[in-house]
């Protein structure tokens, strides 16, 4: 392969993942324009790249939730094919001024250990805060896991995550405890994507040959 054909591969590589983490916020409830959620390749070399290289600095980008503006989403894709822990305490510092409550890590290669230690930490320790203490936390993805969206493999159901008001209206409806529901991991790759967080509950809807549709919950664990 030669070197502009290796150059071309990488562009039209980080283009896919480029729209799969935009449509990924948007499934998050994020807003996202319409030209992010499905770019043309035009408009992906026109702004992230230059001279015949992606510039992933130009690939970051922040979003607001569609129902609350002051709950923020920041994207970063790191030029550093090892992310450690310098990296991390740049974006939490960044997070920290701007006040953006989650953050989304698209790395290269991999994470040092020490680096998945302190995420781990960070995220786990959202509980222990005070009230009055600003929180945020980190999700992780290699480029690779974004190279497909998962979500629209045919394999894999509708998921939509139910409100704390609509998960207190299903427990009372069906009179159930929420540990009684069935359950989805937290490290499961649709829970990953959608970012679910341990006790909220998601709606899955499957099709069915004599119903038309098949609705189940799951809770995240």
């Amino acid at each position: 392969m030669s070197f502009q054909e290796s150059a071309e591969a990488e562009i039209s590589r980080l283009f896919r993942v480029y729209r799969t983490v935009h449509q990924m916020a948007h499934h998050r409830g994020y807003v996202v324009a319409e030209q992010e959620l499905n770019p043309d390749m035009d408009y992906f070399r026109a702004k992230c790249v230059r001279n015949g290289k992606v510039s992933r600095d130009e690939m970051m980008f922040q979003v607001q939730k569609s129902d609350n503006p002051t709950e923020q989403l920041l994207v970063t894709f790191p030029n550093e094919k090892t992310v450690g822990v310098k990296y991390l305490k740049q974006i939490c510092t960044k997070m920290v001024d701007q006040r953006v409550s989650r953050g989304i890590i698209v790395y290269q290669g991999t994470l040092t250990s020490a680096a998945n230690k302190a995420i781990q930490s960070l995220n786990q320790g959202i509980s222990d805060r005070g009230p009055d203490t600003f929180t945020y936390e980190l999700d992780t993805f290699s480029e690779s896991e974004l190279l497909v969206n998962i979500t629209e493999h045919q394999l894999v159901p509708h998921h939509t995550l139910l409100t704390d008001e609509e998960k207190k209206a299903l427990l009372k409806r069906y009179r159930l405890k929420e540990t009684q529901l069935p359950r989805i991991q937290i490290t499961d790759p649709v829970a990953r994507y959608y970012g679910l967080k341990r006790g909220q509950v998601v709606r899955i809807v499957r099709p069915s040959e004599t119903a038309g549709r098949y609705v189940t919950y799951r809770l995240c664990l």
